[in-house]
């Protein structure tokens, strides 16, 4: 049984969330003020990033009904972000429940909990993020809650949110800061490109290790 299923959030602009495609996670971190994102999860995939909207969902630990009941409900894009509790004594998902995702467009998923058949995920590019992986698979009674806020690997993700994954992990941050925040890490990308071309160039003077502020 699934408790609590409220409707998904607003899309984002296409043209908001495209900004951030290929942008490093560590330089949106940075912009964040180094707080949000959740920590203790690893990409499972072969490689390739993570962009899309957060559709979130809560489960009892061990238990995946809510996400089958998720992938029902997701559209083209969204990132099925879970709070499992990091629970990593069952898998969450696995490669039937990866191709479902796949045949319906969800961007990836963001599991804080235990996932399985991980060499099907390295084979892959289909984005994913969890804290383990074991072989025991999920009971599927609930409950469980969609669309709720969550807590990933100490972060609070809200429906809806933007979702960046790369190799270093995973960040996530409501689309109302989207447009300041691509602004600050166009700037940081533009200074950093400068530090590097004064090493390159023999000319570098220590000033990116000084505080900013």
């Amino acid at each position: 049984m699934v408790d609590t299923v409220h409707p998904s959030a607003s899309p984002v602009v296409p043209a908001i969330l495209a900004m951030f495609r290929g942008v490093a996670t560590a330089t949106i971190s940075d912009n964040l003020e180094r707080l949000p994102g959740p920590v203790g999860l690893r990409a499972f995939h072969q490689g390739g990033d993570l962009l899309g909207t957060a559709l979130t969902v809560r489960v009892r630990a061990g238990d995946n009904l809510a996400i089958h009941q998720a992938l029902n409900l997701a559209r083209p894009g969204e990132v099925i972000v879970v709070d499992g509790g990091g629970d990593t004594s069952r898998a969450l998902v696995g490669d039937i429940m990866k191709a479902i995702a796949e045949s319906r467009g969800v961007a990836g998923f963001v599991i804080d909990g235990a996932i399985r058949d991980s060499a099907a995920f390295a084979a892959s590019k289909f984005p994913c993020y969890a804290r383990a992986a074991i072989h025991r698979g999920p009971y599927k009674t609930g409950p469980g809650a969609i669309n709720v806020p969550v807590s990933v690997g100490g972060c609070v993700v809200a429906p809806g949110d933007i979702v960046v994954g790369d190799a270093d992990g995973v960040v996530t941050f409501p689309p109302d800061v989207a447009a300041s925040l691509i602004k600050a890490v166009q700037a940081q990308v533009a200074r950093e490109a400068e530090v590097l071309q004064m090493i390159r160039d023999g000319r570098y003077d220590g000033r990116y290790a000084k505080p900013s502020r």
